[in-house]
């Protein structure tokens, strides 16, 4: 059996992953977001590769360093990265309250799109190392908010780690209309699309 590894802290994410049965590590990746694109399906895919890619080349150091230490494995680095785009623009993290109310008027009472890139850096325990990259994409409707309704849902304090400074499975849920596509995508993490992408590749995720 080979090793998964998460590059990111997301408690949402990891709940996913455990969700579904799968083992697996948390090694969350520390740089800087570098952005070079504009369109959202490419930043959620340069992000995603960048997180993969950071934590994967931590890994193979350390085991070149630590031979000693280290049973030859295969190990899967899982990067990922959502953003929420709505007017041709792209929502992130809010930095505070305020932009976190600039980002639900913006999102109040018309539909926009959750995109979630995904990176697999694939390491095999002769060395070899392969990339995989992809990204899914939802359409949320959210209902009319209040101005009211903004302030409490901001003082709850969910919004503040969540891109479009919303959580579909936590408080927000009373203010989604609908969805078209997948919930996990939007939740931070598509594993249906995940386990879609690794079996065309001839990978059984459960047998990593």
């Amino acid at each position: 059996m080979g090793q998964i590894i998460l590059a990111s802290a997301s408690p949402r994410r990891r709940e996913l992953l455990e969700q579904i049965g799968i083992s697996f590590e948390i090694c969350p990746a520390k740089g800087e977001e570098i952005i070079t694109k504009t369109l959202p399906d490419e930043v959620v895919s340069e992000l995603s590769a960048q997180k993969a890619r950071e934590v994967a080349a931590m890994l193979k150091q350390y085991g070149k360093q630590h031979k000693d230490l280290m049973t030859p494995q295969d190990i899967m680095v899982l990067g990922a990265d959502t953003v929420v785009s709505v007017d041709n623009q792209i929502l992130g993290k809010p930095k505070d309250e305020a932009d976190a109310v600039r980002m639900l008027s913006l999102l109040s009472g018309r539909s926009h799109e959750v995109y979630t890139g995904v990176t697999l850096v694939l390491m095999s325990k002769s060395g070899k190392v392969g990339e995989h990259t992809f990204f899914e994409k939802t359409a949320v409707t959210m209902r009319k908010m209040s101005e009211k309704e903004i302030e409490r849902y901001i003082a709850t304090g969910e919004p503040m780690d969540k891109a479009g400074a919303y959580g579909i499975q936590g408080k927000c849920a009373i203010y989604i209309d609908k969805i078209e596509g997948d919930y996990n995508n939007v939740v931070g993490l598509p594993v249906a699309a995940i386990y879609r992408e690794l079996k065309g590749l001839g990978i059984d995720w459960y047998l990593w």
